[in-house]
């Protein structure tokens, strides 16, 4: 458990008052990526970081901590100062789904964190190797109940939305399979391209380019529209599989203790950042569905994705030693 310093005066709080103000724009600002290079979360800040630079007027350095779901970088920014300096770009996995799943996690979102954008979602879309015999998510489905135990389904880490993606998927067919959890979804994607893995539940921009390519095939989206990067593939839910509907989202935090009138600074040049036309054709481009919410609006998401994900992982007895 984390435990902050507290300041026992009036004196104290102000100097950390007037630190943090003194501090924003004086040195770089860190924006945590608790992925590998070439995921999700580190596409969505390498696309922000110039433009959110330029609204600060300080430098944006983008550092990746890689490892154990996002759990890493998480536990490194919780301990960061809370003096604006530091901000982290992290998952649903990250976010909602590790402190459900894992009861020791080392962190807790309303105990260690200052909530300020919901950044980007995407739906995933269910990928294979070209040589696997199944052409939809139906042949999926089927594939998985003839070869029980037997199909790998990879993913960016253990408890991510990608695993429960998967999860749900073995109940839709009636039959488990195994999964192969990563520091991130880029080695993953090099996994399945390779042929070591059956099966991927991952974000458009991973792999449309490979999708395009012929090197994978994609059996069908899990959100509820088609994708304008993947615009021949199907839904779930046009195949009739509307329980399989899910969407990966990238959240922007701080450190608890950041002074109220700093987070608004950082949450009201996060949303211009994500507003500005460059940025929002470029995430666009790659898959992602800008929103830029008000971090009032990322409390509720974050409440809604709660419940649907706790009710996934009681439902199937998912753990994760």
């Amino acid at each position: 458990m984390f435990q902050r310093r507290t300041l026992c005066t009036v004196i104290g709080a102000a100097a950390l008052h007037f630190a943090a103000h003194a501090q924003i724009g004086g040195q770089p600002l860190s924006f945590v990526v608790p992925f590998s290079p070439g995921g999700g979360s580190d596409l969505t800040a390498r696309q922000m970081s110039g433009r959110l630079g330029q609204e600060l007027q300080r430098t944006v350095v983008v550092e990746n901590r890689p490892g154990a779901n996002g759990a890493i970088a998480a536990v490194h920014v919780a301990r960061s100062k809370p003096d604006g300096n530091t901000i982290m770009i992290g998952s649903g996995g990250t976010f909602v789904i590790n402190p459900l799943l894992i009861k020791s996690t080392p962190y807790q979102m309303a105990r260690d964190f200052e909530l300020l954008t919901l950044a980007v979602r995407t739906a995933n879309v269910v990928v294979v190797p070209a040589s696997l015999p199944v052409r939809n998510i139906s042949e999926l489905l089927a594939y998985v109940k003839a070869n029980e135990g037997k199909v790998t389904f990879g993913s960016a880490g253990n408890g991510s939305t990608e695993h429960l993606s998967a999860a749900l998927v073995w109940k839709q067919a009636g039959a488990p399979g195994i999964h192969v959890a990563y520091k991130g979804a880029s080695p993953a994607v090099a996994d399945l391209l390779a042929g070591h893995i059956n099966v991927l539940i991952t974000n458009v921009p991973l792999v449309a380019q490979h999708i395009k390519a012929g090197k994978i095939k994609a059996l069908a989206l899990t959100g509820e529209t088609r994708s304008p990067a993947l615009p021949d593939v199907p839904t779930v839910s046009e195949e009739g599989y509307k329980d399989l509907v899910a969407y990966s989202w990238q959240a922007v935090v701080a450190p608890k203790g950041l002074p109220q009138d700093a987070a608004r600074k950082l949450e009201a040049a996060l949303v211009a950042t994500l507003k500005d036309p460059e940025v929002k054709k470029n995430l666009a481009a790659q898959g992602f569905e800008v929103v830029g919410s008000s971090a009032a609006d990322l409390a509720r998401t974050m409440a809604g994705e709660t419940a649907r994900w706790k009710a996934v992982i009681e439902g199937a007895n998912i753990t994760v030693d």
